[in-house]
């Protein structure tokens, strides 16, 4: 590839040869005193001096997304340019009266190389790539990237998503936040995790960028001392961090907040959970057999979010009553067993059905444990909803079948507690358009 050179003064011309409309253009170029850049074909067009712009250096300097494109530039600046063929712009920006009088009046341009599909990941990581600090890994050209990455352990034994530098840099586009800024210290080994480090294990879970704000704040939470993530890893106890997400930022990323949704199926509440326990795992050094000391463990270990379906719940959000302000997005970080089924198709009462959850949740643990730890039900789609009778004053609940989940966070002095964090501000990245909702992402 040729580092090419912008002229500081004077007209400039993007051109590619597999271009109608360049071709089109091609015969006037020479009436033009101008550099003539050729993305495709140093060649091209015949008679004419053309710069050498396969590499797309001067393409991505000046910023070309269509060609051909002419522009003048005075003293280092760009002052006006013209974006495919139009007889009357390229001649007021060039100032030639009868530039091609031969020509149609306009034909609309074509898109520039530096968009190909093609190239983007190079083109990506030639731009930015400076902007990562992780130690690279080459892999063998006949090496498999499932096998090698398990091999090395980074993997919670399923396959995960090779972190090549494009897609951690695609990943960190879902975020304003610096990819050397430390978000926490994670333990049991308390090392730092940088944006960037959090990235690579999003990749490597297969979270889309936009999950990435969900996922430091998990990672923050997960981390604060009243959380006591080194407790939750080094008890034989089968509890994992559970990620509940808050907010507006739950509905824009897909966050399941209904049927299945402790279960497969919807990608952000199978890769979110998985990306916090990777992080643990990769940079925190817990690891099953070592300072994870789970006798049986459960399927949540892998990974466990959801979200809070405040859209349709008759309570105030948890967020709000642990301090977030209503309206934000937010997480809660909480140590979690796997999940306990209650059914009830009998009750037809919202006490009978209270009553039937309690005794399920009675059954969490053991019942000695039951003064020092705390349950939390997550309620299905299907579970009644209880409404006033229409002839009297007490509630009643429409027959239905009910299905909830239970959980038993333990409590004790060296114990793991819920860690709730906002979500900070993030962006959609080289597209410019900042995003907000309250403290979101």
């Amino acid at each position: 590839m040729t580092t090419t050179a912008i002229p500081d003064d004077g007209l400039v011309v993007v051109v590619k040869q597999d271009c109608p409309t360049c071709q089109l253009v091609a015969p006037v170029l020479g009436d033009l005193d101008a550099i003539v850049y050729s993305q495709d074909d140093p060649a091209f067009p015949d008679g004419v001096a053309v710069v050498d712009d396969t590499g797309l250096d001067a393409s991505l300097a000046l910023g070309i997304d269509v060609v051909p494109t002419l522009l003048r530039r005075r003293e280092g600046a760009e002052t006006d340019r013209a974006e495919g063929w139009d007889r009357a712009r390229w001649r007021e920006l060039s100032g030639v009266a009868d530039l091609g009088a031969d020509l149609t009046d306009w034909k609309p341009g074509c898109g520039s190389r530096t968009h190909d599909p093609a190239v983007a990941e190079e083109l990506l990581v030639r731009t930015r790539g400076h902007e990562l600090h992780a130690r690279r890994v080459e892999l063998a050209g006949l090496e498999d990237e499932a096998e090698a990455l398990y091999d090395r352990g980074w993997t919670d034994g399923l396959p995960v998503v090779a972190p090549t530098p494009a897609r951690v840099l695609r990943m960190l586009a879902g975020t304003s936040r610096a990819p050397d800024e430390v978000v926490a210290t994670v333990p049991p080994n308390l090392v730092p995790a940088t944006v960037e480090k959090v990235a690579i294990n999003a990749v490597l879970a297969g979270c889309r960028p936009e999950y990435l704000p969900v996922v430091l704040a998990a990672v923050e939470a997960a981390c604060a001392e009243e959380f006591n993530a080194h407790g939750l890893l080094a008890t034989t106890w089968a509890a994992a961090p559970a990620v509940l997400v808050h907010g507006p930022i739950a509905r824009r990323i897909g966050v399941n907040t209904g049927g299945n949704a402790l279960g497969q199926g919807t990608r952000a509440n199978s890769t979110i959970g998985r990306a916090l326990q990777l992080v643990i795992r990769n940079v925190g050094g817990g690891r099953p057999g070592e300072v994870d000391r789970a006798t049986l463990g459960q399927p949540g270990k892998v990974g466990l979010c959801f979200a809070e379906d405040e859209q349709h719940s008759p309570w105030e959000p948890l967020s709000v009553s642990r301090g977030v302000p209503a309206g934000a997005s937010a997480v809660t970080v909480f140590a979690a067993e796997g999940a306990q089924g209650v059914v009830d198709q009998i009750s037809r009462t919202p006490g009978s059905l209270a009553r039937s959850l309690a005794r399920g949740c009675a059954t969490s643990g053991t019942p000695r444990s039951r003064p020092g730890s705390t349950r939390c039900s997550s309620s299905s789609p299907s579970t009644p909803r209880s409404s006033p009778r229409r002839a009297g004053t007490g509630p009643a609940c429409t027959p239905s079948s009910t299905s909830c989940s239970c959980w038993r966070p333990r409590r004790s002095r060296a114990a793991p507690t819920a860690s709730t964090r906002a979500c900070r501000p993030h962006c959609t990245g080289r597209w410019g358009r900042v995003r907000s909702s309250g403290p979101a992402g």
